[in-house]
């Protein structure tokens, strides 16, 4: 199920994992595949995790189960599983014409979010251990800049995007698109490069599966930070590519810490010693020390 002590570094490159945690992740194998409850809970978080592979929106509860693994295995728990389901992942992506360059791209998510984890905490871990199972289970892909999800139109959206004119109600299939982390500026060139790219790859590889839209779900759609940036920065210009998700005036529960949590590293950080170094810095900050509030909003548009 692992690789062995002497080509789990090689694997574990291959996922982005960061260097300073390698070494830990090797002198734990041994902890791990001594304990055969603890193999066995592995084995177990595997079948799970790639039963029905490729099947969008099938729920894995993946985070409850690395739950139940030893405390001295916990923060790295997820990495062996997703290791241990590799294999599979590979496999399915061959079998769908993935190339290895999409596919290692894609499956690099593990290191990114291993960083974040160690931004935030100081210590190695998985943030969000649930996040990645959409990318070992064949449902997200990274194509250039941004990421696009096998997904299907909720119901606000799809009401929007029916109240446009497109013949679509919920439930059809669209492409939910994240913009990932550390990966550089959300520049219009860069996201019309990742849109070409989404167009092109899943009328490829996905051909019974027609995506007509893609939608978006994310605090830097709030149209309150045109107040705070300018009209040419990238995150704005970002927002006048999508056509509103929903009514404006629905009421939103605020959500302030996703801002902080991604500009920042530490939802948990104190608004009144936020850092201004940037615009964007200055913009979530400023807002929140003013008693602004911060909300998700849902935006789409057409592929």
């Amino acid at each position: 199920m692992l690789p062995d002590a002497d080509t789990l570094p090689e694997t574990l490159l291959d996922l982005a994992v960061p260097h300073e945690d390698i070494n830990d992740l090797v002198a734990l194998r041994r902890t791990l595949t001594a304990d055969a409850g603890t193999m066995r809970l592995v084995q177990e978080c595997v079948e799970e995790l790639v039963r029905d592979i490729g099947e969008a929106g099938a729920e894995v509860p993946l985070a409850e189960r690395v739950a139940e693994a030893p405390p001295t295995l916990g923060p790295y728990f997820a990495v062996y599983v997703f290791v241990a389901a590799l294999p599979y992942t590979r496999s399915y992506h061959r079998e769908r014409g993935v190339t290895a360059d999409v596919s290692r791209r894609t499956l690099a998510d593990l290191g990114r979010n291993m960083a974040f984890h160690r931004r935030r905490h100081g210590r190695g871990g998985v943030e969000v251990p649930q996040w990645l199972t959409r990318h070992f289970r064949g449902e997200l892909y990274q194509l250039g800049r941004l990421q696009f999800e096998r997904a299907r139109l909720g119901q606000r959206t799809g009401r929007a995007v029916a109240q446009a004119g497109l013949d679509m109600a919920p439930g059809e299939p669209c492409l939910n698109l994240h913009i990932p982390d550390f990966h550089g500026p959300l520049s219009p060139a860069a996201c019309d490069r990742s849109l070409q790219l989404a167009r092109e790859f899943f009328a490829r590889h996905f051909p019974r599966e027609r995506y007509r839209v893609a939608v978006c779900h994310s605090w830097l759609l709030d149209p309150q930070l045109k107040r705070h940036l300018d009209r040419d920065s990238n995150i704005v210009r970002f927002q006048e590519r999508l056509e509103p998700g929903r009514d404006p005036g629905e009421e939103a529960e605020p959500a302030d810490t996703e801002p902080v949590r991604f500009v920042f590293g530490d939802p948990d950080l104190p608004v009144a010693g936020l850092p201004r170094r940037t615009s964007v810095e200055r913009a979530v900050g400023d807002h929140l020390r003013a008693g602004g509030h911060w909300y998700v909003r849902h935006g789409w548009f057409r592929l």
